[in-house]
């Protein structure tokens, strides 16, 4: 049978398989070749003989991230708000680069428009290329536009601290368990970084609850390509390969189309400010760091 790994937890592995779930382990050739199955992978999988199952193989994936230990994640829906606590455009930035180079469609959520209507945010984002949704949890407004957005896909949801994820979450149509313990995985607790696990949301798709990417572990899913970074901000493509100089750093060079394009308001000076943050860290790694990294 072929199915999804829905939970890893202490050894074994939950794969729903033709709706059923089925306990596994797996086989000992994945530790001998270094291989860990990963909640989110798609597997084939066979009868122990015992009512248990035995992962044989995975499937190819879309993508991984090693913290929190996931693959095949469609959309990273991006929680921000402009009202308290306000988000740094930065911090969105910065994730949205990290789904762009693993093949995650970044989603912009600016949850509490009734506190805070979040034009700015809304403007800058839409402008660059991005699906940008206003919500308020707490009256449904952009509820379902954003469940419609989720059906059939793999989501995790990411955002700074109090921005709203669990009461989205919950008007989504939640868990199928108790939003406070939602928060609680999410949250804190020691055994919670070990813990990855998929559910199934009542109003259609499915969305990863791991408290990485709750806090989204970032330190470990470096953007350390300085070369690379360019391709990670999505609005600079038309415009690259177009500079007068090969090689273009779009930092400050003479004749660089993307510098011109942010000087004409077709890039906004706030996204460009986060690609200079985030490519003056990327310069600080070296080619040999930039072979062995999780990305």
């Amino acid at each position: 049978m072929t199915g999804t790994i829905f939970k890893a937890l202490s050894g074994f592995y939950y794969v729903e398989a033709e709706g059923e779930t089925v306990r596994c382990k797996a086989r000992g050739r994945f530790r001998r070749e270094k291989i860990s199955p990963l909640v989110g992978d798609r597997v084939t999988i066979s009868d122990a003989g015992d009512g248990t199952g035995i992962i044989d193989e995975i499937l190819p994936r879309k993508n991984c991230f090693i913290r929190p230990p996931v693959a095949n994640i469609d959309q990273i829906i991006i929680v921000a708000s402009a009202a308290i606590p306000i988000t740094a455009p930065f911090l969105i930035d910065r994730i949205a680069a990290i789904a762009e180079i693993n093949d995650c469609e970044p989603i912009i959520c600016v949850n509490k428009i009734d506190l805070k209507a979040g034009d700015e945010l809304r403007d800058i984002y839409s402008s660059a290329g991005f699906k940008t949704i206003m919500l308020c949890a707490t009256d449904g407004t952009g509820i379902d536009e954003l469940g419609e957005l989720m059906r059939g896909k793999i989501s995790a949801m990411t955002g700074n601290s109090g921005v709203g994820k669990s009461s989205i979450l919950n008007a989504l149509g939640g868990y199928d368990i108790q939003v406070g313990e939602v928060s609680e995985k999410l949250g804190r607790g020691r055994h919670t970084t070990r813990h990855v696990e998929l559910y199934k949301l009542r109003s259609g798709g499915v969305v990863a609850d791991t408290p990485g990417f709750s806090a989204f572990d970032t330190e470990a899913m470096e953007l350390n390509d300085a070369e690379k970074l360019q391709y990670a901000f999505r609005e600079f493509a038309p415009y690259i390969g177009k500079c007068r100089y090969t090689g273009c750093a779009h930092t400050k060079e003479a004749g660089c189309a993307v510098l011109e394009a942010l000087r004409a308001g077709e890039i906004s000076e706030s996204r460009h400010s986060s690609y200079l943050r985030l490519y003056e860290q990327a310069k600080k790694f070296k080619k040999w760091e930039n072979k062995s990294s999780d990305m």
